[in-house]
């Protein structure tokens, strides 16, 4: 096949330079047209660095301070999941400092130093007792024993922060209170109007924070709660501690029981009990949502703004940011010439998405010019002869069996790497990546059973059946791995993947920015976080082939064949299918019941213990997946073997997991 070099040189060249484009045009919003200095900074403390993302209006000047505010991410984030805050908030005047927390992004300081308890509540807290099991003993990974903490402050009574093997919690604001005295310490901040917000993880952080420093000069004059957990008065003392002006956003299809007081569906009925009237301050038939009790004069303003959305998108959705940029206004002061449903943080969001597809678009054209040069010129195999299609039947039932497989052992296999595997937490550090490595793990040796008894079968078939129309070795090695063909495939898969490494570099250190959307997605490594890539790349540089044999080279059909974008489309498509089938089948499990008013299907099928964080990361895996299949079908089709598409869909996956999620 020939190459027009040319074209693919152009190709290459339009694509990075509409990414650059669409970086500038994000940076200009971020700063909102030089309006606001954005930077990133350091602060020593718990044993590590602490990063932050600080987004400083001009007028914000030692002589006349502004309002401020720290954000607080959720789990499995990092500061700029909270980017929509921040903007926003800083378009309207404040000083924002948003932070990576322990185990998160640049943070040196791992999710360890939370601390864990051997117990866990599995009702609100304060609602809990030994008597009825709600209150109970946990053993397990330590990691585990971290996770069932979440909910777990370090100023609740020491029923909660210690136990009985002498365990206590740490820091649960996750380095926010030392973040927030920071903030607070600089000479442009007014101390006395400031404020606090969280998501999910960082819910409870702010929490801890709002206690740290309730009955001070600078404590939080409002506490924002984007899918927060409420408590009883029995969960701390309510003598020393006070909370000001606290809004809660409730999304109404949260997949985490904690945010939805551990009921199956968000409902009125929920709104109105004994907890959630305690904290509005009336009765259930005064309760209401989005309606606002109590003054904020004197801090005992509370509300809970009901969101038609689900967990993760509850950082951005824009009626709850409106709410939210209301109360921070009531409680601090806001500028008022920037009304509150005036919002530019997702167009943004967008335009870093579009530049992170433009850039991993351009790694297609960058392969076809590797491909052209005598060095990688032999990756390129002939695809094997059309006759070992296999017949329609067999393909439609092996792609079923394949999308069940995926699908049966998602929602078990992922959570019990994620809190129970046995795994060395000094090597596997990963805590979403553990959950992954097992998922994979387990599919691995399924594949390497069925591939080996398919073999078997093709061989009583009188059908060609090898590890070249398994699409993993070359036309000349048959029945053996080509140890060059893998060698240069590895080589083309670093050029291809170090091209956007390297552009996100150069994106990171000019702008402040990364390739994500919203959540992270691609981040320049601590040193940390490239020995974990390593560590799990061994792993993932074994599924992937693997999966794509079965998919791509197992499952080929006669469309594979044809030339053009028509001969592309019509394989892709089937790729898709199948490479995704598993977590869309899932998809549907949990949110059909959940959109139907039942609860999340994880949550009523198998228990709370596998909804959560594997459930919500489904509207995450979906899209990636799908770009994995476009990548791995034009690397299959172009190259007749899986072996460099699987190996930069194994970089990229990787990269997505330890990049900048958490870490123990």
């Amino acid at each position: 096949m020939s190459v027009n070099k040319k074209k693919c040189c152009a190709a290459l060249a339009v694509l990075l330079i509409l990414s650059l484009g669409c970086m500038f045009a994000a940076n200009y919003l971020q700063n909102d047209g030089g309006k606001v200095d954005v930077s990133v900074g350091s602060f020593e403390g718990a044993g590590g660095t602490l990063v932050y993302k600080l987004y400083k209006p001009v007028t914000a000047t030692p002589e006349h301070p502004a309002p401020a505010v720290l954000l607080l991410h959720g789990y499995q984030n990092d500061h700029e999941t909270c980017a929509a805050y921040a903007i926003e908030l800083a378009r309207r005047g404040a000083v924002v400092m948003a932070l990576d927390e322990f185990g998160h992004g640049a943070t040196t300081v791992g999710l360890a130093a939370r601390g864990y308890v051997n117990h866990k509540v599995t009702v609100n807290y304060g609602e809990d007792s030994e008597a009825d099991g709600s209150f109970t003993k946990i053993g397990g990974a330590n990691r585990y024993r971290i996770m069932m903490n979440f909910s777990n402050l370090d100023f609740f009574d020491d029923r909660y922060v210690t136990d009985s093997d002498g365990n206590r919690l740490g820091d649960t604001s996750c380095g926010g209170v030392l973040a927030y005295q920071a903030l607070a310490d600089m000479d442009i901040v007014d101390e006395s109007r400031m404020a606090v917000s969280g998501h999910s993880m960082g819910t409870w952080s702010s929490w801890t924070v709002a206690a740290a420093y309730s009955g001070t000069e600078i404590a939080p004059k409002a506490v924002v709660l984007q899918c927060g957990e409420l408590f009883t008065d029995d969960a701390y003392d309510t003598e020393r501690y006070t909370f000001n002006n606290v809004l809660l956003l409730q999304a109404k299809y949260d997949e985490f029981s904690y945010f939805r007081d551990y009921k199956l569906n968000v409902t009125d009925d929920l709104l109105r009990s004994d907890l959630r009237t305690g904290f509005l301050g009336c009765t259930a038939d005064e309760a209401a949502w989005n309606t606002t009790y109590g003054s904020f004069a004197d801090g005992t303003a509370r509300r809970i703004e009901l969101l038609n959305t689900n967990h993760r998108l509850t950082t951005h959705h824009r009626g709850g940011l409106a709410a939210a940029l209301a109360w921070f206004d009531e409680a601090i002061g806001l500028e008022k010439s920037v009304g509150y449903a005036d919002q530019t943080a997702m167009i943004k969001e967008y335009l870093v998405l579009a530049a992170m597809l433009f850039v991993l678009f351009a790694m297609l054209p960058l392969m076809e010019l590797l491909l052209s040069t005598k060095l990688f010129a032999s990756v390129r195999q002939p695809l094997p002869p059309e006759d070992t299609v296999k017949p329609t039947g067999r393909r439609i039932r092996a792609g079923i069996i394949t999308v069940l497989i995926a699908a049966a052992t998602f929602p078990f296999m992922t959570q019990l790497g994620h809190g129970l595997l046995p795994l060395p937490e000094n090597i596997f550090r990963m805590t979403v990546g553990n959950g992954f490595l097992s998922w994979y793990t387990l599919l691995i040796l399924i594949m390497l059973f069925t591939n080996f008894t398919a073999k078997r079968g093709a061989k009583k078939r009188g059908e060609e059946s090898n590890l070249y129309t398994m699409g993993l070795t070359s036309s000349e090695k048959k029945d053996r791995l080509d140890i060059g063909l893998y060698l240069k495939s590895l080589l083309l898969m670093i050029c291809m993947v170090g091209m956007v490494y390297l552009v996100n570099m150069a994106y990171t250190y000019a702008f402040d920015l990364d390739l994500r959307f919203i959540w992270p997605f691609f981040r320049v490594f601590t040193l940390d976080r490239a020995i974990q890539f390593c560590v799990y790349f061994l792993f993932f540089a074994v599924f992937y082939p693997l999966n794509n044999s079965k998919i791509m080279a197992g499952l080929r059909v006669k469309a594979s064949y044809r030339p053009g974008l028509g001969g592309f489309l019509n394989t892709w498509w089937r790729h898709f299918l199948v490479m995704a089938g598993g977590v869309l089948v899932v998809t549907l499990i949990e949110y059909i019941p959940f959109f139907m008013g039942i609860g999340p299907g994880a949550d009523v099928l198998f228990g709370s213990t596998f909804g959560g964080p594997f459930m919500s990361l489904l509207i995450l895996f979906v899209p990636q997946v799908a770009f994995f299949s476009v990548l791995c079908t034009y690397c299959y089709r172009r190259t007749g073997t899986v072996l460099p598409g699987a190996l930069a869909t194994a970089a990229i996956a990787c990269w997505i997991v330890t990049g900048g999620s958490a870490m123990l």
